[in-house]
């Protein structure tokens, strides 16, 4: 039998990764998992400009770093709370696929629920996506969610 104990839903507040969290959502609920959140501030975001080499100002990073903590407080939506132990809201710093692999190993985390969406052309090949590295670096299981598709209909 599979037993998922602890569900991570990591999320950029995108309407994707928000799609993404009902279903972390519902099967927390169903398997009575706890529910982890981890919001990835990407690290170019707060180291110098390579050009132009000046320092990001600290006050930036803190208002990164309070928006963020800001947008996990609110997440997920109260009426997907119902059942749902939310056992941890945590922002970090760094290479987002890296922090969710580290994070879902630190943490022995059971399943992995990411949102993704198709990307095409040049960028995709020279990159990937977050959910594609994390697919390949993950210690469990990955579910990708899709942002079209089946949704979870309440009879």
């Amino acid at each position: 039998m599979i037993r998922l104990q602890k569900i991570l839903a990591p999320t950029d507040f995108s309407d994707f990764s928000t799609h993404a969290l009902r279903y972390g959502c519902e099967f927390a609920n169903r398997f009575g998992a706890e529910l982890h959140l981890l919001n990835v501030i990407e690290e170019s975001l707060t180291t110098p400009d390579p050009l132009l080499g000046s320092p990001v100002p600290e006050a930036e990073i803190h208002d990164l770093q309070h928006a963020a903590e800001s947008g996990i407080e609110q997440l997920p939506e109260v009426s997907w709370l119902d059942g749902v132990n939310v056992a941890a809201r945590v922002v970090q710093i760094g290479s987002p696929f890296v922090e969710i692999v580290q994070y879902a190993k630190r943490n022995e985390v059971d399943l992995i629920v990411i949102g993704t969406h198709g990307r095409t052309g040049l960028a995709h090949a020279m990159i990937g996506s977050t959910a594609e590295r994390v697919i390949r670096k993950a210690p469990c299981p990955v579910l990708t969610v899709r942002p079209e598709g089946h949704d979870f209909i309440m009879p």
